[in-house]
């Protein structure tokens, strides 16, 4: 008797596919035939979790910050040592007695040696006023800023830089709230405000970091500092 020769085969790449699909539907059916029956109902958590998106304040009491890709770029220009001295008289008089740098407002230098100037009381929704001073490398800077763009602010490029503002109602306050950005050379100095709002801060901060023909033309948004 002669021997049989054992039969190949050989599925076409579209046959293939078929039988994936119709492997795959079968699957679906059976979970969900499983998915039907009753299970117990899960432990209620004793917190609700937290979303990994939303932001987060740097300290315990200090302010919700909107973000900024701060990260190591290429620049020439220092990073300032003191958020007082990169002020004008006028300005630091406008701020008063306001604390800097309170326990818990999150001031300060951070590990990414990003300078933090935060005027304010912790805890205080109403009246604050918190700058971010740190490298950020330039397509970062410049998704970044084109996107503030879309959201709503005036941009334009002042002093060699690139600068957004933006103003708006607090939510609940009878305040008003904004934000101004100024990127240049690799650094970004982010100030995010509420109801304190010092005319020229921004510009006092630019002519004391790129003093050399470094002054900005006037704001055109007055409300902004």
């Amino acid at each position: 008797m002669p021997s049989r020769r054992p039969v190949r085969v050989r599925m076409s790449v579209r046959s293939r596919v078929r039988v994936l699909a119709l492997t795959t539907a079968t699957g679906a059916l059976l979970a969900t035939a499983s998915a039907c029956a009753p299970e117990p109902a899960p432990p209620t958590p004793s917190t609700p979790p937290v979303s990994a998106a939303s932001p987060t304040p740097s300290a315990a009491g200090a302010p919700v910050l909107a973000d900024f890709p701060f990260a190591p770029s290429e620049s020439t220009t220092p990073l300032p040592d003191d958020c007082r001295a990169i002020l004008t008289e006028s300005v630091l008089s406008e701020l008063g007695d306001v604390p800097l740098n309170a326990p818990g407002m999150g001031g300060g230098i951070r590990p990414d040696s990003t300078r933090v100037c935060a005027w304010g009381e912790p805890g205080a929704a109403g009246t604050w006023l918190v700058t971010r001073i740190g490298f950020s490398p330039f397509r970062a800077a410049s998704d970044a800023l084109y996107e503030l763009g879309r959201e709503g602010f005036t941009c334009y490029e002042p002093g060699g830089g690139i600068r957004c503002e933006r103003t708006w109602p607090h939510e609940t306050l009878p305040v008003t709230q904004g934000r101004t950005v100024y990127y240049r050379d690799g650094i970004v100095i982010d100030t995010q405000y509420s109801n304190l709002a010092p005319a020229g801060y921004t510009n006092a901060i630019i002519a004391s970091m790129w003093p050399a023909g470094g002054a900005p033309r006037p704001s055109p948004s007055p409300s902004t500092p």
